[in-house]
């Protein structure tokens, strides 16, 4: 099967470099030229087009920043994809959205899975990073053999949407975590702890957490650097609240972690790196949360 890749980026790089090694034809496209050369020499084929892409492809796998880009993209798409392929949609949409672009594809033929990941870019790069589908079954088990060749763990949750809900909840648990761990490290700080030793302790402690022994890395360097901007956090913390709303769901904790994020991207701009949310704590108490021995990236 000929699957496509439109949108290069932190994500979406990674994941078709993954097809590839598993010997799958992918030919990619993104705005920016560059972001192909690697996977050029891995054996991918250039598409100058979204509409150029999708005419020589079975299915085509989006990774894009928001769903306003998203749709721009699927209606290019949709000039040239022949009735009967998949369109496989794996940024972070809000179940709204992604019902009603799917409803659009279907209305020229093309049946749509979303599969939207989650654990981190450094995850995506190797191969494991966590992949939520969402669609009818019997697309997800056409298409398993390159979910499974770009992800580690896969989760089918059920009908079309299901995804988009799954992950807003992962990643609402992942940005309340992050402020709660910055908490912990500037208590572990101010109470004249060596910084390095605290974090080893409460990674292996009941108060550990994925954020901890990932993000909190990143925190302790003064890199910040996850590649997940603090713009795609405050859009997931609005889905999430949306979602607290429409079911009935009182998210107190969620609605103080979104409100974070909100002074973080006030105070230090939209494309800032979203675990500099704890750094508004650093900057209101004047005291870093820096430690040696910890990466800049990832890996």
């Amino acid at each position: 099967m000929h699957y496509g890749v439109i949108g290069l980026g932190n994500l979406g790089g990674p994941l078709a470099a993954s097809l590839l090694r598993e010997g799958f034809a992918v030919t990619v496209h993104d705005r920016d030229r560059a972001l192909a050369d690697s996977l050029l020499a891995l054996g991918a084929v250039w598409a100058d087009t979204p509409a150029e892409l999708a005419a020589v492809c079975d299915a085509v796998i989006t990774c894009l920043p928001s769903p306003a880009v998203s749709e721009q993209v699927l209606e290019q798409m949709l000039q040239t994809l022949a009735p009967g392929s998949t369109w496989i949609e794996m940024s972070t949409l809000g179940r709204d959205e992604i019902l009603r672009l799917a409803d659009r594809a279907a209305g020229a033929g093309i049946r749509t899975l979303e599969c939207p990941v989650t654990g981190g870019v450094h995850l995506a790069a190797r191969g494991e990073i966590t992949v939520l589908a969402g669609g009818d079954a019997d697309l997800f088990e056409l298409h398993k053999p390159a979910l499974q060749a770009m992800g580690g763990q896969l989760f089918h949750m059920g009908p079309l949407g299901s995804a988009a809900v799954i992950k807003v909840i992962t990643n609402m648990l992942a940005f309340i975590h992050l402020v709660a761990d910055g908490e912990a490290l500037m208590l572990a700080k101010r109470g004249g702890l060596d910084l390095a030793q605290a974090w080893k302790a409460i990674a292996a402690s009941s108060g550990t957490s994925f954020v901890h022994e990932t993000e909190g890395q990143l925190v302790l360097n003064g890199s910040y650097d996850v590649a997940f901007t603090m713009d795609l956090a405050c859009k997931d913390l609005g889905f999430a609240m949306g979602f607290g709303r429409e079911f009935g769901v009182p998210l107190d904790l969620a609605a103080l972690t979104s409100q974070a994020f909100i002074r973080a991207r006030e105070a230090y701009g939209g494309d800032a790196q979203s675990p500099q949310v704890v750094k508004l704590l650093e900057d209101a108490l004047g005291t870093d949360l820096r430690a040696p021995g910890f990466p800049g990236r990832l890996e």
